[in-house]
């Protein structure tokens, strides 16, 4: 399996996400999946993962943060850093999923589409202390799961949003958007605009609510 970056910038990259999802969630008080999100949507996450010096070495965690929260237009006036990161839960996150992007060589973006911030989180107990590994398979466990949701579901889901209050962010019709969500319409063949209208509130790119069985 041909990775993106050396072994030897690995720990660095660990380190580096760890701190910048730490200081979204405690020090900005971001909810974690939604920096998840601008991660992935402000292109930050894909040069993340293609290695680039400046985003996995050249920038702190905390600068990091900082420009994909002012790149996704979330916040422009920012806390100072916190020098406790590396005991939250959330710092063990970012850490363990830079390790299992760099190990699998999948994109934020698909590690996303499946797991959430949340989900992850909720692997905190059961296995901090446990080699980084675990973590790989269980991300990899959700992964592989049997199809469910359509993806239009799956990141309404994510973003934590109801189908009434998604129909109103967006301006679709909420029968229409019930009807993507259960197979009724493809919403491959749905106009631009409309497929536009839901990534822009879900934040997420319009590919990613596309169906590709």
């Amino acid at each position: 399996m041909m990775r993106a970056y050396d072994e030897l910038y690995l720990d660095g990259a660990m380190e580096n996400l760890g701190e910048a999802f730490d200081y979204a969630a405690i020090a900005c008080e971001v909810d974690l999946d939604l920096f998840f999100s601008l991660f992935v949507t402000t292109g930050f996450a894909e040069r993340f993962g293609a290695g680039e010096p400046k985003v996995i070495a050249g920038l702190s965690g905390t600068e990091l943060a900082i420009e994909v929260l002012f790149e996704g237009g979330v916040m422009s006036d920012f806390p100072p850093a916190r020098v406790d990161y590396a005991l939250s839960a959330e710092y063990w996150c970012g850490w363990a999923l830079a390790y299992c992007q760099w190990k699998t060589a999948r994109s934020f973006a698909e590690i996303r589409r499946h797991v959430s911030a949340r989900e992850m989180l909720e692997l905190y107990a059961p296995l901090h202390e446990a080699d980084e590994d675990r973590f790989v398979e269980a991300i990899e466990e959700r992964i592989h799961l049997p199809e469910g949701p359509v993806r239009l579901q799956a990141q309404r889901k994510l973003s934590g949003l109801t189908q009434r209050a998604l129909a109103d962010k967006s301006g679709v019709n909420l029968r229409t958007l019930q009807q993507y969500e259960s197979g009724a319409k493809d919403i491959n063949k749905a106009a631009a605009e409309t497929v536009l209208a839901l990534s822009r509130v879900l934040g997420c790119q319009m590919e990613d609510l596309l169906e590709y069985r």
